[in-house]
């Protein structure tokens, strides 16, 4: 058995639920979608409502499209995006990183050897690590605004997932970043996401886990 979250929109708010369900193990593609089935099974089960996965490994179109390792802002990969703004004690931000592979940024070694991550920094603006997604879900707004403006069709969806997620390891989360672009969209506040102060100050109000 496993245990993956899943975002919403509920009562004005961004919410997070658990659900278990049946592993399957391997690396294939068709592994991961078969866990993918079973994650939307149990939300389905639950609530009755339709989910969509946000990566590589989704079964559609829009979910592979707006996945952080197929989105750019301003023509850069938003992992690289993201990567190259990490600093560290001993270093950073690696500006380097902006032009390597999306892998290759994310398995720099100097993540590893550099120290503490103490701080986010783009255009010359340095964001604390308070709230813990705040940065990457800034940026991942902004891309997904750039290529769809405000109007990406979400409709259909009231849950999303991530199969690559395991918040055992890892922090942010693309699906959590577009159950926030959902929420932007119904509250029609885009304006929020325009800088730092104001999208830290909306974060901590209305995205919960």
């Amino acid at each position: 058995m496993a245990s993956r979250p899943a975002w919403t929109v509920r009562d004005g708010r961004v919410e997070i639920d658990n659900f278990d369900f049946q592993w399957n193990g391997g690396f294939a593609v068709v592994q991961k979608q078969k866990n993918i089935t079973a994650l939307h099974g149990q939300i389905s089960a639950k609530y009755g409502e339709e989910a969509l996965e946000v990566s590589s490994k989704s079964m559609e179109q829009l979910g592979r499209e707006i996945g952080a390792f197929s989105l750019k802002r301003n023509g850069i990969f938003l992992e690289n995006v993201f990567q190259a703004a990490k600093k560290y004690e001993k270093g950073g931000p690696f500006v380097d990183l902006l032009e390597a592979s999306p892998k290759e940024a994310k398995q720099d070694e100097r993540h590893h050897s550099s120290g503490r991550l103490t701080a986010f920094v783009e255009n010359g603006v340095e964001w604390p690590l308070e709230p813990l997604t705040a940065f990457y879900d800034y940026i991942y707004i902004q891309a997904l605004v750039e290529h769809y403006g405000e109007t990406l069709d979400l409709g259909k969806y009231d849950w999303f997932t991530d199969i690559e997620f395991n918040p055992k390891k890892s922090i942010n989360c693309q699906a959590r970043s577009v159950a926030i672009y959902q929420l932007l969209q119904q509250k029609k506040c885009f304006e929020k996401a325009a800088e730092m102060e104001e999208w830290i100050a909306f974060h901590k109000k209305y995205v919960c886990g």
